[in-house]
């Protein structure tokens, strides 16, 4: 199939859509010339948010959610048809002058060339190469994630969910002076653990007494393996994003007796303790500038290319989870 081609001033780009559970089409769509305040980006990469996009694909957004749950530049409407997606990194083609040639981050689904409000392009660092860059959504997740936990220095601290944002959250934490930091999962991920400097356990021997536990596992089981970690009046944060699915969660045992604190977090609202100062801008560059980390390309080493998508990205999102998300390449 050909990549993105022009016919006289307009574009003919292909993008991905969620059409049915567990099924996707590449669609071509029209990208004219970029107006003014705007510009033209032909992607490299974009990286799949498998927790998110597995409930997308799936069609198990609920109702009550499907505003809220919409990415920024999303077309379509829940359930189906629906283009989503928010970790792209790509090239501005066309554009302001000082941003031609450029390699930038944009919450666009995937797509292999597109027009944006330069206000939604966030410039990517030289030292950053742009498969790393597309955790940028997924690190400004992470950096939320510890705001609203109040983590600090020498905490001794637990991440259930060895998935990507799991492991951006223990990487964060485990920069924090003398923090003790232990990931656990069912999967083994010892190695990539080690890689970025933290412990790691399977649930049956998870440590105890963590000043703050952050739960990424998407499953129920999984966030009672936080609450059991979390010591005396320590903190429990929620991360994960169930879709329509209820959840079964026992609170009795030592959930009241150790006075544990339950909150939730999430990157639509950022953390009042940041919010009036830390804008849309500010946040994506400061995680940009958090991926500059050599280790963190452990993180984005599987993948397929965009031609490939009707079929890897169904497999990536319905079938087994011992894979870490995918990064969609693009033709050159």
């Amino acid at each position: 199939m050909a990549e993105a081609r022009s016919h006289g001033k307009i574009r003919i780009a292909r993008a991905i859509w969620y059409v049915g559970p567990g099924k996707v089409e590449i669609r071509a769509q029209q990208v004219p010339m970029p107006r003014p305040g705007s510009a033209q980006v032909k992607t490299l990469y974009s990286a799949v948010s498998r927790g998110t996009e597995r409930l997308v694909s799936a069609g198990a957004v609920g109702k009550s959610e499907w505003e809220r749950m919409r990415a920024p530049l999303q077309e379509g409407n829940f359930p189906f048809p629906v283009k989503y997606g928010y970790c792209a990194v790509g090239t501005v083609t066309l554009g302001p002058p000082e941003l031609e040639g450029k390699t930038v981050f944009c919450l666009h689904p995937h797509q292999d060339a597109f027009n944006v409000e330069t206000s939604r392009l966030t410039v990517v660092p030289d030292a950053i190469p742009p498969r790393r860059a597309t955790l940028a959504a997924n690190m400004e997740t992470a950096l939320n994630a510890l705001w609203d936990a109040g983590a600090g220095p020498a905490d001794r601290i637990v991440v259930v969910g060895a998935g990507i944002v799991g492991l951006l959250v223990a990487s964060l934490a485990a920069r924090l002076p003398g923090a003790d930091v232990t990931i656990v999962d069912v999967q083994d991920r010892s190695q990539i653990a080690r890689d970025l400097g933290v412990r790691f356990a399977f649930p049956d021997a998870a440590p105890s007494g963590a000043d703050i536990a952050f739960h990424a596992s998407a499953h129920e089981k999984g966030l009672e393996t936080a609450i059991g970690c979390t010591g005396f009046e320590g903190k429990v944060v929620e991360m994960s994003w169930y879709g329509n699915r209820p959840v079964t969660i026992g609170l009795g045992d030592a959930f009241h007796s150790q006075r544990l604190h339950l909150i939730s977090t999430q990157v639509g609202h950022v953390s009042a303790s940041r919010r009036p100062r830390w804008d849309y801008g500010r946040r994506m560059a400061a995680a940009l500038r958090l991926l500059d980390d050599d280790r963190l390309d452990v993180l984005t080493q599987d993948g397929f290319d965009f031609d490939e998508a009707v079929v890897k990205l169904p497999e990536a999102l319905g079938g087994p989870t011992a894979g870490l998300a995918p990064v969609i390449r693009y033709p050159e």
